[in-house]
């Protein structure tokens, strides 16, 4: 009998994810019930201040510092070849000063860029953007002063200190050689930070607030309520833990970009999801509930299938916030940052995209309109399907980088392709479904 192969190994380990998750259950708790605890210690101050912004971004202090903490006391990443340090063996300060200055410069370029890029686009200047803006502006004095010690310490000790940023500082001093790829590289990646960490840190704090706010003590009895608040809690999860992994691409913590996805399918796919380019809005393109409703709305009077719905729909969400969680610090969208074959990934190669959609069918049930029509019935299915078909576009472009990269994803892929549990269910199904041809007797 032959042996099934077993998945290749994870390059995160599920502890990180689960670290970062219980400090974050820690500071919530604590915001929560922050009355208390002032009148315990005789603390003043209104409670709003604990389920505000401010305390949206303190609890990336709690849930990094777990996930941070677990991978160097732990897992001990920062010994991982992978990261392209020799700890053995620094350098001499005088001997990467002019790369450290070169490099330094690049970086400064960089963010001075991005930065201007911000100010001339006027979507991050309205509305939820105003808040990121602001944190990115506080951030400025650190960022650009603390990559002068970060930059000189590291590069004592990379096996090769001339990345990408020192390859566009060399680009900008124009006193070496430099090489196009490489400023194509440090570019790709610097663009996906960019433009996610102003989204990410823009919905950071509506998800905690509502959180925080919430009437837990009500909700015990009343199916939508209680879903509602299991959903925003996971959705919560979801972005304060890929927050942490947007912010922490360090390669002492081996969570650096190896690579950005150079496709640009890849990017119009990513991109088409996320403001100011998102087409599934409301009135947009792909806006799939026009005259639509919830779930609450259409199963409002049966109890048994409120129940039910709720359960499946925390389900979804709760896997979509596992995909995440898996990640730990290195989750980001259109970046290779290593391999991951363990949590939800043992079971499907997209878990967050397969748990997302499956989601909005059922939280949307598009084929029922509140206007009775059916063409609206009809297209509001068919946008449906639109969007699902682009999610899977996005599947298909993040293989094709991942598998040009890693012959680890690779053999991960292929093993999924045979021997995913998703995978052979649904070829199980499509065996017994498939009609079976009459066997013809031989003639005699």
């Amino acid at each position: 009998m032959t042996t099934r192969p077993s998945l290749p190994p994870s390059d995160v380990s599920a502890g990180v994810g689960i670290a970062g998750v219980i400090g974050l259950a820690l500071w919530v708790l604590v915001c929560r019930f922050w009355p208390a605890i002032a009148d315990t210690f005789a603390l003043s101050g209104p409670h709003e201040v604990m389920d505000g912004p401010a305390a949206a971004m303190s609890a990336l202090l709690f849930s990094g510092a777990g996930m941070v903490g677990w991978s160097l006391l732990v897992d001990k990443v920062h010994r991982r070849p992978s990261t392209g340090i020799d700890w053995t063996a620094p350098r001499p300060l005088r001997d990467v000063l002019d790369i450290s200055v070169t490099k330094i410069a690049g970086l400064w370029a960089t963010w001075a860029l991005i930065g201007f890029a911000y100010c001339i686009a006027r979507w991050y200047w309205r509305g939820q953007y105003v808040f990121a803006m602001e944190v990115l502006e506080s951030a400025v004095p650190f960022l650009f002063l603390g990559a002068i010690p970060y930059v000189l310490w590291l590069d004592r000790v990379l096996v090769n200190p001339r990345d990408g940023a020192w390859h566009f500082g060399a680009m900008l001093i124009g006193r070496e050689p430099w090489d196009p790829a490489e400023v194509k590289r440090h570019w790709l990646s610097w663009l996906v930070k960019g433009f996610f960490c102003a989204f990410m840190i823009s919905i950071v704090p509506g998800g905690f607030g509502a959180v925080v706010r919430f009437d837990w003590a009500s909700v015990t009895h009343d199916p939508v309520a209680l879903g509602t608040l299991l959903i925003e809690t996971m959705f919560m999860v979801d972005v304060q833990i890929a927050m942490v992994g947007y912010l922490v691409t360090m390669k002492p913590l081996d969570a650096q970009i190896r690579t950005a996805n150079p496709h640009l399918a890849g990017w119009v796919a990513a991109l088409m999801c996320y403001p100011p380019f998102i087409l599934m809005g409301d009135g947009d393109v792909l806006d799939y509930r026009h005259n639509g409703a919830e779930w609450a709305f259409w199963l409002q009077g049966h109890d048994a299938l409120l129940w039910l719905w709720a359960g499946a729909l925390v389900f979804l969400t709760a896997v979509y916030a596992w995909a995440t969680v898996a990640f730990g610090l290195r989750f980001s969208n259109l970046t290779y940052r290593g391999v991951l074959t363990n949590g939800p990934y043992a079971f499907t190669r997209h878990p967050a995209y397969l748990s997302k959609n499956t989601y909005w069918w059922l939280a949307s049930l598009p084929f029922l309109t509140t206007s009775g029509s059916a063409v609206d019935a009809i297209r509001n299915t068919v946008i449906l399907a639109l969007v699902s078909g682009v999610y899977y576009w996005r599947a298909r472009t993040e293989e094709k980088h991942l598998l040009a990269e890693d012959a680890k994803y690779r053999e991960y892929h292929a093993w999924m392709a045979e021997y995913g549990p998703i995978t052979r269910t649904l070829r199980k199904i499509g065996g017994a479904l498939t009609p079976k041809r009459p066997v013809v007797q031989p003639a005699e």
